[in-house]
């Protein structure tokens, strides 16, 4: 007994620690977002984040904790919102978990931003949090781990089986990807969109926003682990998937572009980060190098289809975090070893009852979070506005929205030489 008791409280510790590392990974998207965009919208791109951090804290203790599986079933789509409204009833035990799911809230929130970068309003920003919160990501949290429609005991879980996702494939980053799609369609492109503008504006701050949420992200898919062993695995598996997918973006770059890029780097471990979210404790390490060597090509050519579809992704959140999430989820159904219910991926010889369960996962994510979103964007569009006029997008949205920058322009001036005014 005082052995269960000592595993108890070192499982607790862990995941305090955990939900550590996993809100540095917002301050961590900051810098990676940061370094992405314009000079002279770099504070706006991180003051998202930053705005997500304090909205959502504050949804998550009012209802948003209690709507995601705090409370009594709605309709296995939410939880009753008033049932822990304020934690109110939830032990001080219990309140560890409630902090490792507000973490993830607020970095599911915070990567949509990516999508809308140099011209959002980041009033209607701070209104869009936690309204989304509230609406999208409470419910996905519900339907996927909190008893809803997509677990075992659900109307369409124990139709087609449970979906399986260990850390957010599809409540995370399938969610903000198709998010960041309806938004990035809603307010349109940015002035003169085109491959050979809007460069990044500080490459160190992108490879050093990828390490942060590199480390973050063994809190992330690690923090709900039930054993030394499965934590082990997840450990393993989330530094083997992003390495995979790094050595293949820079491959894929090579063969087409002819170099190897920084950017490329980042955005490969990003890639496999989220490839491996879903599945890190359901594949071997052997499954966990094949989904991320798979989504650092993948995601390699799919940054570049906004383009050819001239919607402007800003910073590639559809091309990383859904296409990789998608993958990942789907993985499962092709790569995962058996359950305790007995099933398992198509090439381990589960046949095809795990993927019909994924898939159909997918598209209930993809319906709900694509339906929902669109309303919220075009509601908050209409009333207040999204965007910032083109004079001010031109001029640097730091100054219209914040009246501040992120460097003394002048000196930056200066020390180029004068040949660089705008970044």
């Amino acid at each position: 007994m005082e052995t269960e008791a000592m595993w108890a409280v070192a499982s607790q510790v862990w995941v305090i620690v955990a939900a550590g590392l996993v809100l540095l990974m917002t301050p961590g998207l900051a810098f990676f977002y940061g370094g992405l965009s314009r000079a002279r919208s770099a504070i706006n791109m991180m003051m998202m984040s930053f705005g997500a951090m304090g909205a959502v804290a504050v949804v998550w203790l009012l209802w948003g904790y209690s709507m995601s599986g705090g409370g009594s079933d709605i309709a296995g789509i939410i939880s009753d919102p008033i049932t822990s409204f304020g934690l109110i009833g939830i032990s001080g035990e219990d309140l560890v978990g409630v902090g490792f799911g507000a973490t993830f809230a607020i970095i599911t929130v915070a990567l949509i931003s990516g999508a809308v970068a140099d011209r959002a309003r980041f009033k209607a920003w701070m209104v869009f949090v936690p309204v989304w919160v509230t609406l999208v990501y409470a419910p996905l949290a519900y339907m996927v781990w909190g008893g809803g429609l997509l677990t075992a005991d659900g109307a369409i879980g124990s139709v087609v089986g449970e979906a399986l996702d260990y850390a957010g494939g599809l409540v995370v980053h399938m969610a903000a990807g198709l998010a960041a799609l309806v938004l990035a369609m809603m307010i349109g492109r940015r002035a003169g969109f085109a491959p050979s503008l809007h460069k990044p504006h500080s490459v160190p701050f992108v490879m050093l926003g990828a390490a942060l949420l590199w480390f973050g992200w063994f809190g992330f898919n690690a923090g709900a682990a039930g054993s030394v062993a499965e934590a082990g695995l997840i450990w393993v598996n989330t530094l083997v998937a992003p390495g995979a997918a790094l050595v293949a973006w820079l491959i894929t770059e090579q063969f087409r572009d002819g170099h190897m890029t920084s950017v490329g780097a980042a955005s490969g471990i990003v890639a496999g980060l989220v490839a491996i979210t879903p599945a890190c404790a359901f594949v071997t390490p052997l499954g966990a190098l094949v989904i991320g060597a798979v989504a650092g090509v993948i995601c390699c050519f799919a940054v570049n289809v906004k383009f050819r579809l001239g919607i402007d992704d800003s910073l590639d959140v559809v091309g990383l975090h859904f296409v990789a999430g998608l993958w990942g989820t789907v993985a499962i159904g092709l790569l995962a070893v058996p359950q305790e219910d007995g099933r398992a991926g198509l090439f381990l010889g589960g046949g095809m009852g795990l993927m019909v369960a994924q898939l159909v996962a997918v598209l209930v994510t993809t319906i709900f979070t694509v339906a929902v979103t669109a309303v919220i964007a075009f509601v908050i569009h209409k009333t207040m506005g999204f965007r910032v006029t083109e004079e001010q997008e031109m001029g640097g949205i730091d100054l219209a929205e914040h009246s501040e920058s992120a460097y003394d322009m002048e000196v930056a001036y200066a020390y180029t030489g004068g040949t660089d005014r705008e970044d």
